[in-house]
């Protein structure tokens, strides 16, 4: 399969378009610039595309998402745009995100092509870097309650505004197989990359760091989880927390999973992230813990879990790479406790 022109430079140029435009960013709101370039975007589409990308926002389909490779997704996938369509779609996921999030996104799609190189003949189809689809629910809008979604093979990015506000931004997905470029190949990205480093790395030092005592609390089971928990669920389980509480870590230990938190939280602009970090916040040291399980150095199948009253982080490295190196395939979420896609959480009976 030939693609259209590179992917990375598209991305390239959503970022350095954006660049221009810093006092639109600092003088709008995250959902305000969202909006300004979903209807943009919305405006390039014939009516074929509208029908695809367009849908109502009580839709079923909203709250429906996943990372595995399908044949099909809700939205309109980047490989059915002309290039000035891509340019604008990618434009509102920038908005909807830092400068972070929006460069682990695009990587994620990049890593598509390495994938297709990898796994060689006959991966093309599965393996395409446009197989990323963009969705707007309801009518993108200042006053109005509308939602965004952008999600592919290892991607689910969903957003609802309303009132000019953020008020949701989770589930969010990001993953990444390899987890380090161990060969270099003829792709966009080179030997050594590591899409999701903090991820991992913070993780490590935070959980090899504490104390032989409070290791022994933090770690709930000798062999990792093989998968996070509650994938393509519109809402996670309302659970007891596992592990150790913050409260009871010595104070580098509480500033590294302060830090690691972090990774997840800014993910998206600063003033959504703002909102969040004080949400966790809230929760405080005592009502937020945290929980290992599986092998404490790389190469071995290792999970981990943060969770508070409002929040709930997985991250989970225990599936070999394209090539067979083991636990070299990294998922990781960040989920909204009180409720995802801005939906009202449902107790368990």
């Amino acid at each position: 399969m030939k693609f259209r022109p590179s992917l990375l430079i598209l991305c390239f140029v959503v970022l350095g378009g954006l660049s221009v435009s810093l006092a639109m960013r600092v003088s709008q709101s995250p959902a305000v610039q969202m909006q300004t370039f979903a209807n943009a975007w919305l405006d390039t589409l014939d009516e074929g595309q509208k029908a695809k990308a367009l849908l109502p926002f009580d839709a079923i389909d909203r709250t429906t998402w996943h990372f595995i490779p399908l044949d099909s997704r809700k939205g309109l996938p980047l490989m059915q745009m002309n290039q000035a369509q891509q340019v604008a779609a990618l434009r509102t996921l920038r908005a909807a995100l830092s400068d972070a999030g929006y460069g682990k996104a695009s990587q994620i799609m990049q890593n598509e092509s390495v994938l297709r190189l990898l796994e060689g003949a006959g991966s093309e189809e599965k393996r395409n870097p446009e197989k990323y689809y963009t969705a707007i629910y309801g009518t993108p809008s200042e006053t109005g309650r509308w939602g965004f979604s952008f999600e592919g093979h290892h991607l689910s990015l969903n957003f609802v505004c309303n009132g000019g506000k953020v008020v949701d931004s989770t589930p969010q997905f990001f993953a990444t197989n390899p987890a380090i470029y161990k060969t270099e190949v003829n792709g966009p990205l080179p030997k050594g990359t590591r899409i999701l480093r903090d991820e991992e790395e913070i993780a490590f030092d935070l959980i090899n760091k504490l104390s032989d005592r409070l290791k022994a609390k933090a770690i709930i089971a000798d062999v990792a989880l093989p998968e996070i928990r509650y994938a393509s669920l519109p809402q996670a389980e309302l659970t007891d927390a596992e592990g150790i509480p913050m409260s009871q870590m010595d104070r580098e230990s509480q500033q590294r999973l302060g830090k690691l938190i972090d990774v997840y939280v800014k993910a998206v602009p600063e003033a959504v992230a703002s909102e969040r970090a004080r949400t966790i916040g809230l929760d405080g040291s005592d009502g937020t813990f945290f929980a290992w399980a599986g092998a404490t150095k790389p190469g071995i199948g290792h999970y981990y879990r943060i969770q508070g009253k409002s929040f709930l982080i997985e991250f989970v490295n225990t599936q070999p790479d394209a090539e067979g190196n083991p636990a070299n395939h990294i998922h990781a979420v960040f989920r909204d406790l009180t409720g995802d896609f801005d939906l009202p959480i449902t107790p368990a009976p």
